[in-house]
């Protein structure tokens, strides 16, 4: 039921009953009374927040010439050292195949080198060579500052659960965890 009794969704149209299948209960019905649901949604949330705040950057890294996910690759390369592919690819938030090919023209311009792992002859390793780490270093400066500059209105131990939520939740859903 809506606020008024009627049934309807939220207040639309008055006197209409929702289907069951948008019968989204009385807690969400109440808080449609002063948000829309998408203002509560925590995947909607940390997409607009991600949006915001990287859209900022993204136009930085374009104008010294890579793409965001050149710099996704080679910034994430450059801070933790050789990965497989697909750790790469899940920790850039792309398709496997996507990054395969970027990391192929990537290797051609000499930014990256890809060898078999000695643990496990199976999987390919990548690691950011010397000309690939040069080439980001002053956008891993950069990203630094904008970091900084985003979260200064916020204390420091706000920011401080704010990630740690994050990394939980990532860990929480990644896949195989």
């Amino acid at each position: 039921m809506s606020p008024a009794g009627d049934g309807a969704i939220g207040g639309w149209g008055a006197g209409i009953e929702s289907p069951p299948f948008l019968d989204v209960g009385e807690a969400a019905r109440g808080m449609a009374k002063t948000k829309a649901f998408v203002d509560n949604y925590l995947p909607a949330l940390l997409g607009q927040a991600w949006h915001l705040v990287s859209t900022e950057f993204h136009a930085t890294v374009e104008q010294s010439g890579l793409s965001v996910l050149e710099w996704r690759v080679l910034s994430t390369l450059a801070s933790q050292g050789a990965m497989t592919i697909s750790a790469l690819a899940q920790t850039t938030v792309s398709k496997q195949p996507t990054v395969t090919r970027l990391l192929l023209r990537l290797e051609a311009q000499g930014h990256v080198e890809r060898a078999t792992s000695l643990d496990d002859r199976r999987y390919t390793l990548v690691r950011v060579t010397r000309n690939g780490r040069r080439l980001v270093a002053g956008l891993i400066e950069q990203a630094d500052r904008h970091e900084r500059a985003i979260l200064a209105p916020l204390n420091p131990q706000k920011v401080e659960v704010l990630k740690e939520l994050l990394h939980e939740l990532i860990a929480r859903h990644r896949p195989g965890a």
